[in-house]
């Protein structure tokens, strides 16, 4: 299954033994733990850019500080009083939102999404210990998915330059690039004739918001899947009082990376690959590595193994999309 089918298929079990009235739960990327392709179902779905933003710029349970393996709930984290969160106290209490059981998908290679859960009563301590029992394998399953995106593409043509979204401080759509329109339709399709617009612009200039605010350090930017192997990057800075999301083909870099985290590959491994993408043969992965060509090929043969790839070029054609 997909990310998708994945957080669906777990979504249904919870709803059979915990029970929610609305969630969100995006995909993140495993290096800035930025959001990326959220799927929710939330009341307040017409205020979404008003709701990113203010979950980056909430501190209490926000999921960069959550300890994996473990689910919290607002209820816990305020001491019973959810007006202590800044994302309650400006929306979830005007839907009737009491509580809400807060998890992050998170291992050794990087964090690969968070789920929000609401509810109108309190979640209890059975419920969140059941909850709890799901994170590890879910985790597992996410992390599978992401790696699965990796696919080796024929004819492929990057496309020019980096389109730019403009937005406001508030997440408004204020303006963008000529081509950005056509690029968005590629990443979001448009839906009853609204431009069409990502989540992902969303979230990168939400982190750059809690960067400023002081509530989170980790870079506003992530990498997006698209389709049929293809991945893009986002990024946001900050263009006098506005903010510009900018939008283009990851680089092979920024690929090489991810694929790494994503079929679990260890540092050296990572290492290995991103001097491999370069062109390096055995001898000069051994030089610049100071490793044996022995040692090596056994680094060599493990992500093999990993990555379920018989020789470097398939594995160079999957990790650089092309």
């Amino acid at each position: 299954m997909d990310a998708r089918a994945v957080r669906l298929r777990v979504l249904g079990e919870i709803r059979r033994k915990v029970g929610f009235d609305a969630y969100a739960w995006p995909l993140t990327d495993p290096e800035t733990a930025v959001g990326t392709a959220p799927l929710a179902d939330v009341p307040c779905l017409p205020e979404l850019p008003r709701l990113i933003r203010l979950k980056y710029l909430t501190p209490t349970n926000r999921w960069t500080t959550l300890r994996p393996g473990t689910v919290t709930t607002l209820r816990a984290a305020t001491g019973g009083n959810p007006a202590r969160s800044l994302l309650w106290r400006e929306m979830l209490d005007g839907y009737g939102v009491a509580d809400v059981a807060s998890a992050v998908f998170a291992d050794r290679f990087g964090v690969w999404a968070f789920l929000d859960l609401w509810r109108s009563r309190p979640f209890t301590g059975p419920e969140t210990a059941t909850l709890t029992r799901i994170l590890e394998p879910v985790t597992t399953e996410l992390r599978r998915a992401q790696a699965e995106t990796f696919v080796a593409r024929d004819g492929h043509s990057p496309r020019p330059g980096p389109v730019v979204l403009l937005l406001s401080p508030e997440l408004d759509v204020l303006g963008h690039t000529p081509d950005t329109a056509e690029y968005l339709r590629v990443l979001v399709p448009p839906d009853d004739g609204r431009a069409p617009v990502p989540a992902g612009a969303y979230n990168v200039a939400a982190q750059l918001l809690a960067n400023e605010a002081g509530v989170d350090g980790d870079r506003p930017a992530a990498r997006v899947h698209l389709a049929d192997g293809r991945w893009v990057t986002l990024r946001a800075a900050r263009i006098v009082r506005d903010i510009a999301v900018t939008i283009e083909e990851s680089a092979p870099a920024e690929r090489v990376a991810l694929f790494g985290r994503a079929f679990g590959l260890s540092t050296r491994e990572r290492e290995l690959l991103g001097h491999l993408a370069h062109g390096s043969d055995t001898r000069d992965l051994a030089r610049r590595m100071f490793l044996s060509e022995h040692t090596v090929q056994d680094h060599l043969k493990s992500i093999f193994t990993k990555t379920a790839v018989r020789n470097r070029r398939t594995l160079l054609a999957r990790a650089l999309g092309g």
